[in-house]
């Protein structure tokens, strides 16, 4: 089953005008990874600092393969740009509904 993910970025106020690059070379990874479907980045039209990544899945398998990378070897400086810890809500697909 696919799954959804939502990646909820708050950024450090400062950090806006870097944060495009990083997450451009951030997101090229991540696309690539097997089980991505795509990504897109959504940007708050009020707050230029909330970001909105909305991560597709081909499987809860896959988002976590990857969940397990980023926290490893695939580890970014993405965390020195956020005014706090991402906030992660994952949604599974209602096909019966």
């Amino acid at each position: 089953m696919t799954l959804t993910v939502f990646l909820d970025l708050q950024l450090k106020p400062e950090a806006t005008a870097a944060a495009p690059a990083m997450l451009r070379e951030i997101l090229a990874q991540t696309r690539a990874f097997a089980g991505c479907l795509g990504v897109d980045v959504l940007l708050d039209k009020e707050n230029a600092a909330h970001v909105i990544l909305l991560e597709r899945w081909a499987s809860v398998e896959a988002d976590a393969t990857y969940r397990e990378w980023r926290a490893g070897a695939g580890a970014t400086e993405l965390g020195s740009l956020l005014a706090h810890a991402p906030k992660i809500s994952q949604f599974e697909t209602a096909s019966d509904i």
